[in-house]
């Protein structure tokens, strides 16, 4: 995989990108990641600029999702790793603002 020099040291070590549905869209983020870096290497200029604290104090990252036994459940995204085929069904209002869409 090409290194992105601009990204390096951002996000934890992964060999491949993984595919995760946010809010009905699908994208590709870095496996062995936590989601709020995820939603980073998706949105880096909105989400890296974001009202976030990165280690769960503030609450601000917390998302909806399902299971894979197709529960629904909330995390925030700070803590939370991303996992291959995840389906993130909603955001917190600071993640809605900073995603855009």
């Amino acid at each position: 995989m090409e290194k992105m020099e601009w990204r390096e040291g951002l996000f934890e070590s992964f060999g491949r990108l993984v595919e995760i549905e946010v809010c009905q869209s699908t994208f590709k983020v870095p496996e062995n990641n936590k989601l709020l870096r995820c939603f980073q290497f998706i949105k880096m200029e909105t989400i890296s600029f974001g009202d976030y604290c990165w280690n769960g104090d503030c609450a601000n990252c917390r998302v909806w999702y399902r299971t894979e036994k197709g529960e629904e459940k909330s995390a925030l995204a700070c803590k939370h790793y991303v996992r291959d085929g995840m389906v993130i069904t909603g955001l917190s209002g600071s993640l809605m603002t900073d995603w855009g869409d």
